[in-house]
């Protein structure tokens, strides 16, 4: 507890220090790689992730879907204490800020950890991901998050660079409404029709795949979805 609350208190002295640069809705300012090392104990280096399974990576994510959660973190509708207490009273427009810089980074994928899931589960999770499961209404992780699952702009995230265990733990919250999004909130409607073992075949097949050879994701509107999503505005602008 100790460890953390040092942390964070740390995080919110270099956060919130000179936040005039929060005025300004343009780019972030040049400082912005200084400013986000509060950042790193948790995320990684230019939010590359860590070893850690239950901090994300961030780099390389669209900036819309990182201001969406940050934005959801500070009115508290995704709720993490840490989180919630240290975006509290930063502005929106910084929150932007902070968004774009870890959307422009492009740091290599961590090393993968063994993974410990069967042949069939791992072969389960390449189902679900690449054609989903028609009977069941489940469309393909592939026909939100792109075929080479790094997402679109504005809104989608990837889902490269993250641990079976954190993976499998947001697919529970959006399953159980501890997470929730813009509604039609998309993802709530699919992670509810999944079963703990599809769950778990998809982290773990997820978590198993190596970097691909463009990580950016995919623009806005490079492709349609299989619905409507609240997150991810018609045609993707």
């Amino acid at each position: 507890m100790f460890v953390r609350g040092a942390i964070l208190s740390g995080c919110l002295i270099f956060l919130g220090s000179t936040t005039v640069f929060a005025q300004d809705a343009g780019r972030y300012p040049p400082d912005m790689a200084e400013r986000v090392q509060a950042c790193t104990p948790c995320h990684g280096a230019q939010g590359k992730g860590t070893a850690d399974p239950y901090f994300p990576r961030l780099a390389g994510k669209p900036a819309g879907y990182l201001f969406n959660q940050l934005e959801a973190f500070k009115s508290g509708r995704r709720k993490y204490p840490p989180m919630n207490y240290l975006l509290a009273f930063l502005t929106d427009d910084y929150l932007r800020q902070f968004a774009e810089y870890f959307g422009d980074q492009r740091p290599a994928l961590p090393s993968r950890s063994p993974t410990e899931a069967s042949k069939a589960v791992l072969e389960r999770g390449h189902v679900l991901v690449t054609q989903g499961d028609l009977e069941r209404s489940i469309p393909a992780c592939a026909s939100c998050h792109g075929g080479s699952l790094t997402g679109q702009a504005p809104g989608i995230p990837g889902l490269l660079g993250l641990r079976a265990s954190y993976i499998s733990a947001q697919l529970g919250g959006w399953r159980y409404g501890t997470r929730t999004a813009k509604t039609p909130d998309c993802m709530q409607l699919v992670a509810g029709r999944l079963t703990e073992d599809d769950v778990r075949a998809v982290a773990a097949y997820l978590a198993d795949q190596p970097q691909p050879a463009d990580p950016a994701p995919s623009p806005g509107g490079s492709y349609s979805l299989p619905f409507a999503c609240g997150s991810q505005p018609e045609g993707g602008k």
